[in-house]
């Protein structure tokens, strides 16, 4: 086997400029995602019929649950002469048909290539509107699929949510902001439980909980319950403090945490994603500091049964090698996690270029593990490229990896968004001391019935 090239080496490579079997997923689906999470809000696509089509089959195979999406339904002629007709045409058939409190707003490839003034738009249909019955909120986020990735349109929705709604007033001492990134039905109820067991208010946004993992209906819902209430936002200008789970700083000036800062002096607490004991106890610190409350017994307990299981299976975990891929802020908090219990990362890669990846995990890596590649804008044949070599136990990420671990012979743990060959990615937890918990379990597992399979005994008892 070739010698793993340095990071050094790598990083002074050329790099390609075409994507073969991308490591992310369009703008717009971030986005859309993220409308998803606010009540009463229909997402919709400023673009060809295709793109809404795209996104809704990932997020049903995803999540399990019907994901309506509209959209203006370009043609030739609006391709050649402009979405406008399109656009008007579309917003006033959602707003008859669904009476929706929000219209969410993303633009695909084809409307920002052509040059469409959606703001101009939008406000020539507000002003054509306003004799007539109240219109919804209407949303709008600039999210051409070159430029960037899902989660750079999930953090850009969530920005102009709270930009057109949130307002300012009397800070409530015991309210705060939650913006969690991408993360899980699952970890969204979770974290509202472990910002209340500290005796908070916590407003989660975007919240998909039950949107995207509810129960089955007697009669279709156009409009599925639940999602963050719309007066819940306006009172984001009068917490005490945001928490936001975001690792990039080159992004802060485009994050929600940042606006609601700047126009309303709300302090920002940006941390990593709570993945492992040190982010949790991290987490948890800026809670107490907030709340002048000790971090509560079960919390404790649930740390210290970690803990727990951290030493049983030390053995099993001690000097892996993994290569992890997906969103920036999964991939370091992935990183923390697998430092913190003895597995060592070989390669570190995301499709997007956030920017955020080298230096936190050069600082979490420094003295560990110095023969880590750690790569952005990469796609799925470079990660195949660089994997042959680093000859590691486990691959961790979306199910898109997972022609990459059938041609290694190298087992999945499927961790974010999407898992489409597994049932119960929408339920999956990975967040805080409980979710690290099943993570933990998860990859032990994983690695034991590798291990298990490629022996000719078998062993029924490891």
């Amino acid at each position: 086997m070739n010698r793993l090239v340095s990071l050094q080496q790598w990083e002074s490579q050329p790099s390609f400029t075409a994507a073969r079997n991308a490591c992310k997923m369009c703008t717009p689906l971030g986005a859309c995602l993220a409308y998803a999470g606010v009540e009463g809000c229909v997402p919709f696509l400023h673009g060809s019929q295709g793109c809404s089509t795209y996104i809704r089959r990932y997020l049903i195979s995803h999540f399990r649950e019907p994901m309506d999406i509209a959209s203006s339904n370009f043609g030739e002629h609006a391709a050649i002469f402009g979405g406008e007709k399109n656009l008007i045409t579309g917003l006033t058939n959602v707003i008859r048909s669904y009476q929706p409190a929000v219209i969410g707003l993303a633009t695909t490839c084809l409307s920002e290539t052509i040059g469409d003034d959606v703001p101009r738009l939008l406000r020539e249909f507000r002003i054509s509107h306003s004799n007539g019955d109240p219109l919804p909120h209407l949303i709008h986020t600039s999210t051409p699929a070159y430029a960037g990735s899902h989660a750079d349109g999930f953090t850009a929705a969530v920005r102009a949510i709270v930009a057109e709604l949130a307002e300012g007033g009397q800070t409530d001492t015991r309210l705060v902001n939650v913006i969690p990134g991408m993360v899980s039905p699952a970890e969204l109820r979770h974290l509202r439980e472990l910002v209340q067991s500290f005796g908070l208010t916590p407003i989660l946004l975007p919240d998909y909980s039950d949107r995207l993992d509810g129960p089955s209906w007697a009669e279709y819902q156009e409009i599925p319950g639940g999602g963050t209430p719309i007066h819940d936002i306006r009172r984001m200008g009068c917490a005490a403090a945001t928490l936001e789970f975001a690792t990039d700083d080159s992004t802060d000036a485009q994050t929600a945490g940042t606006l609601l800062n700047e126009r309303f002096g709300v302090p920002r607490a940006r941390l990593t994603a709570p993945i492992g004991i040190t982010a949790t106890d991290a987490l948890c610190a800026v809670l107490e500091k907030i709340s002048g409350r000790p971090i509560p017994p079960e919390l404790t307990a649930e740390r210290g049964r970690l803990v727990d299981s951290y030493i049983d299976a030390h053995k099993y975990v001690f000097d892996k090698r993994a290569v992890i891929y997906g969103e920036a802020d999964l991939v370091v908090a992935l990183a923390g996690f697998c430092v913190e219990i003895g597995v060592k990362p070989v390669l570190c890669a995301t499709g997007g270029r956030a920017g955020s990846l080298i230096g936190p995990i050069k600082d979490m890596l420094s003295g560990r593990n110095d023969e880590c590649i750690i790569r952005e804008e990469i796609d799925f044949e470079d990660i195949a490229d660089v994997a042959e070599q680093a000859a590691p136990d486990v691959l961790i990420g979306n199910s898109k990896g997972f022609k990459l671990s059938q041609r290694l012979g190298v087992p999945l743990l499927r961790v974010g968004l999407p898992i489409h060959d597994r049932l119960g990615g929408a339920r999956l937890m990975n967040l805080s001391y409980r979710g690290t918990q099943q993570l933990f379990d998860r990859l032990v597992n994983t690695l034991l019935e590798k291990a298990q399979n490629a022996n000719e005994v078998g062993y029924t008892y490891l």
